[in-house]
């Protein structure tokens, strides 16, 4: 109800909207209209009331379908609040849904990036999950986690002008500070890919300050709140047609253009062990590889990458 709440508001167009009128298209007592007004505002939404009605004050923030248009607005999935992104893409993927649909959260309960650490995913931030259905063998599955975050970085520098780095395997920095993180799941039957899905999670108008590393958000960077809505679409639009023509050779010379870890020293811990020196290059396999201080050196399929 509260989403469709929403959609009124939106639809108006920051006219003011009374109670009796939002009762009357929702089927709800203007005491429950009272109510779900007071709940969203509690989650973050920006909405003002009046003895006249009710208004949105920041529609271009709002990442409901209503607001992108077709065939963008087809392929959200929005949702107040989950668990995680991932765990609901990943029931809709099992459901059915089509390929590069796209799951939104305003909160997420139970945020997690790589190995499972808790990731802090406030009202604010942009938290999504892409549904992939490609026809493609899982031995190329890399390539969309670096198209997504190539995309995102070309999204950000467009709509900001912002030098947002790309960083082995799946974060991006501002200014040295962790901007967004990416985490990838992928489904298969037989040799095909089933389904593949691409956690993101941007911090956009959120305050990052209490996460465990050191963090950046967009608005803090430019030191105003920015259209998450512009983000989404935009950066979808670049991804998916990134994504039309895979191909590994294009796709990782572009991603070497953006990134700060070649050329840096480095930590990685794998499973089994730390390599610590010098990154030389990542291939078009996404392998990154260090020479230590031996002038050994290391291919690394996957691993934790600290800049040091």
């Amino acid at each position: 109800m509260r989403q469709i709440i929403l959609e009124k508001l939106y639809r108006a167009k920051g006219r003011t909207i009374s109670g009796v009128r939002l009762s009357e298209l929702t089927g709800i007592s203007r005491v429950a209209i009272w109510k779900h007004i007071h709940a969203l505002k509690q989650d973050g939404f920006l909405i003002e009331s009046s003895p006249k009605g009710y208004f949105l004050t920041d529609p271009d923030n709002l990442l409901l379908p209503v607001c992108f248009d077709p065939p963008l607005s087809e392929r959200i999935h929005y949702f107040p609040r989950v668990t995680t992104t991932m765990d609901t893409a990943r029931e809709l993927a099992r459901q059915g849904v089509p390929h590069a649909s796209c799951v939104v959260a305003e909160h997420q309960t139970k945020a997690r990036g790589r190995l499972n650490r808790k990731w802090e995913s406030d009202p604010g931030g942009l938290w999504i999950t892409l549904i992939l259905t490609p026809d493609t063998p899982p031995a190329l599955a890399y390539l969309y986690n670096f198209a997504a975050s190539l995309s995102l970085s070309l999204t950000l520098e467009t709509l900001f002008k912002l030098d947002v780095r790309v960083k082995w395997p799946n974060d991006l920095l501002l200014e040295g500070k962790k901007l967004a993180g990416l985490l990838s799941e992928i489904e298969t039957r037989a040799d095909m890919i089933r389904f593949l899905l691409v956690g993101i999670g941007i911090n956009v108008n959120n305050d990052p300050s209490s996460s465990a590393f050191e963090a950046i958000s967009i608005g803090q960077a430019l030191g105003r709140p920015v259209s998450r809505k512009k983000i989404l679409a935009q950066f979808l639009q670049c991804f998916f047609d990134r994504i039309q023509n895979l191909n590994a050779r294009n796709i990782m010379a572009a991603w070497k253009q953006r990134t700060s870890t070649i050329g840096t020293r480095v930590r990685v811990e794998t499973r089994n062990q730390t390599i610590q020196g010098l990154a030389q290059d990542v291939d078009d396999a996404g392998t990154l590889w260090v020479k230590d201080s031996k002038g050994q050196n290391h291919p690394i399929i996957y691993g934790d990458c600290f800049h040091t």
